[in-house]
């Protein structure tokens, strides 16, 4: 199977992948600041999509940009100062990013839920799925089905 059939045969201009709560202990950039398995899988299958742009839902900072440089939080979804649907609005406007289409979200119910306020039109391939571990093959299948 390749990527793209995960996502109807669209070639994404816009991906969007999870934070992880797994972080390098001190400032960096976006793209290496998250070191969890999860997120990592997510990295890789984004990848072999071969979008136009790729951003990371962060749980405090909203939407990021690989190379962003950013602090280490502890911020779960939920929490008090944790980013909301109309500053993740507002970010996309701002990043002009708002009308891309087609938009894919790769991670958990949380990460799709909050991205689709944004992108309500969003494909979301690991929909369906039964658990992280069926979530991290079908990532796994989708990076190695890279061209």
């Amino acid at each position: 199977m390749t990527p793209n059939e995960y996502t109807g045969g669209v070639a994404p201009e816009l991906i969007v992948i999870p934070c992880g709560a797994r972080k390098l202990g001190h400032r960096a950039r976006a793209a290496d600041m998250y070191i969890g398995s999860y997120h990592r899988a997510c990295r890789r299958a984004a990848e072999a999509l071969r979008p136009d742009r790729l951003v990371i839902l962060s749980a405090r900072y909203g939407l990021l940009g690989l190379d962003d440089e950013i602090d280490p939080y502890d911020t779960p979804h939920g929490a008090a100062d944790a980013v909301t649907a109309g500053l993740l609005a507002d970010q996309a406007a701002e990043r002009g990013i708002t009308d891309l289409d087609p938009v894919v979200v790769l991670g958990g119910a949380r990460h799709v839920t909050l991205a689709r306020t944004v992108w309500p039109h969003a494909l979301t391939p690991l929909s369906g799925t039964r658990g992280m571990g069926e979530q991290v093959a079908r990532l796994a299948a989708m990076a190695r089905s890279a061209p």
